[in-house]
């Protein structure tokens, strides 16, 4: 008797083909690609927006805007200076054909970074690779701090951890060394960024580390 493969699995493995065809398009042509995942509210445009001016002196930046609806994210992101394109995702995620897609409506070779923003959710889009360079999820303070707890599988598989919002710290009920402790526990000795887009706050720590990777992406 034949063997079955779930559909789940032959829909997965040809998302990482295409997230392999993606990654080799970025390393053509020296970009260096994030994936930025949260949870709605986060902070993901507002961090976008933010970096873009630091950089832009240095590098040129396109952006992959997911959403479900709308184009206000992509709006907010050109309007600082990026080139953007919008993904309205039928789904709770954006996979790598959507990100494939994007890649499609940028002019790569007139580019040094591209941040794809994932949609706003906790579960699916740790799943889901896109052929980005690195993973980032955005924490943000008023989320609290069981986050980690919650959602291993997000906090388990990311590269970068951006800790958003910090300036609430005073105002909110936030454990920051309870939240850390959950997060070593899944992900030890991931690259973290505590800051605030509201106040700048380490805003510049984060940017310098876009820079640097940037530039080593260019080099190899």
């Amino acid at each position: 008797m034949g063997k079955t493969i779930p559909v789940v699995e032959k829909i997965t493995k040809a998302n990482d083909q295409i997230a392999a065809m993606n990654r080799t398009r970025f390393d053509e042509h020296d970009i260096f690609s994030l994936n930025l995942m949260a949870s709605p509210g986060a902070g993901k445009t507002s961090l976008i927006e933010k970096s873009i001016p630091l950089l832009a002196d240095r590098f040129r930046l396109g952006v992959i805007e997911g959403d479900i609806a709308t184009s206000l994210d992509a709006d907010r992101t050109e309007a600082a200076g990026a080139t953007s394109v919008q993904i309205n995702a039928a789904s709770c995620h954006l996979d790598a054909p959507m990100v494939s897609q994007g890649l499609d409506q940028l002019d790569l070779p007139s580019l040094d970074i591209i941040i794809v923003e994932n949609v706003g959710n906790l579960v699916c889009p740790a799943s889901w690779d896109l052929g980005t360079h690195l993973r980032v999820l955005i924490a943000s303070v008023p989320e609290g701090d069981d986050k980690p707890f919650k959602y291993p599988a997000m906090y388990r598989g990311v590269d970068v951890l951006v800790i958003n919002k910090i300036d609430l710290l005073p105002y909110v009920i936030f454990d920051m060394d309870r939240f850390r402790e959950g997060v070593e526990a899944l992900n030890r000795g991931v690259v973290t960024f505590p800051l605030s887009c509201q106040t700048g706050e380490g805003i510049g720590a984060w940017v310098d580390w876009v820079a640097d990777q940037t530039r080593q992406t260019a080099t190899l």
